[in-house]
C-alpha cells in the first residue's frame, strides 16, 4: 500500500488522474530558463573555444572553472532529465473530503488540502496546454500566517497567506473544475446550514439580480 492510499484511507475517490506526459515534458524543456541557459552556454563556450584555440592554449584549471561556471546550464538540463521521474511520482486524487497531490524527484511529497481550505478555483491554459487540449486547475488556499494577498500582489496582508495548489496538464480539466466547485458549494452549505438547521425552502439561493434595480 502506498503512502497516498494510506492517507486516503476509506474516503470515496471521486476523480483520479495524472498529467499528460507530452505536455509535462515539453513544459520542462520550454521553461523560462531555456533562453537564459542558451545565452549562458553560448557565452561560456565561445570564451572556451577562443582560449583553447589560441597559440598559448589555456591551463587545465580554466576548463574546470568553466565546468562549474556552467552550473545554470546543468541545472536546466537536469530539470529535463529528471522530468520523467517527476512525472512518474505525480498523481492527483479528489475524494469526498479534499484533494491529494503527489510529486517530487528524490523525495516524494504528498499534499492534501480539504475543500474547506480552498478560497478560489481557476482554470489556466498555457501555450502547450492549448495546443494539446489540456489545462490546469489552479486553487488558492487559505493559511493562517503573514503573507501576500493573491488579489493584490505586493500589498502586505496579515492573517492569511494565499498559496496556489494546482492540478496541471490534464485532459478533463473542465470536469475537475466542476467537481471541485460543486464540492466547495456543498461543503459550504453543510457548514452554514447543517442538516438539522436547514430551512424547508431557501428563496435566496436561486435569486437572479434585476439589472433595472441598479440603473
Amino acid at each position: 500500500m502506498t503512502d497516498l492510499q494510506v492517507l486516503i484511507g476509506n474516503e470515496r475517490v471521486i476523480w483520479q488522474g495524472k498529467p499528460k506526459f507530452s505536455v509535462f515534458i515539453l513544459e520542462a524543456i520550454f521553461n523560462p530558463m531555456l533562453i537564459f541557459a542558451i545565452i549562458w552556454a553560448a557565452i561560456d563556450l565561445t570564451i572556451l573555444k577562443t582560449m583553447f584555440t589560441s597559440d598559448g592554449g589555456a591551463p587545465s584549471f580554466i576548463l574546470v572553472f568553466f565546468l562549474v561556471h556552467l552550473m545554470p546550464v546543468w541545472i536546466y538540463l537536469g530539470g529535463i532529465i529528471t522530468a520523467a521521474i517527476r512525472y512518474k511520482n505525480t498523481e492527483y486524487v479528489i475524494t469526498e473530503r479534499g484533494i491529494y497531490i503527489t510529486g517530487g524527484f528524490i523525495s516524494v511529497n504528498v499534499q492534501m488540502k480539504p475543500f474547506t481550505d480552498l478560497s478560489h478555483v481557476n482554470i489556466h491554459k498555457g501555450l502547450f496546454d492549448q495546443m494539446l487540449g489540456v489545462g490546469d486547475v489552479v486553487m488558492i488556499c487559505n493559511h493562517t500566517g503573514v503573507g501576500y494577498s493573491s488579489a493584490s500582489y505586493g500589498s502586505r496582508h496579515h492573517g492569511h497567506t494565499h498559496q496556489p495548489f494546482s492540478i496541471v496538464d490534464i485532459a478533463d480539466y473542465q470536469e475537475v473544475f466542476q467537481i471541485i466547485k460543486n464540492m466547495q458549494t456543498d461543503i459550504y452549505s453543510d457548514t452554514m446550514y447543517p442538516n438539522a438547521m436547514r430551512p424547508d425552502t431557501n428563496p435566496g439561493y436561486n435569486t437572479r439580480y434585476d439589472r433595472d434595480r441598479f440603473d
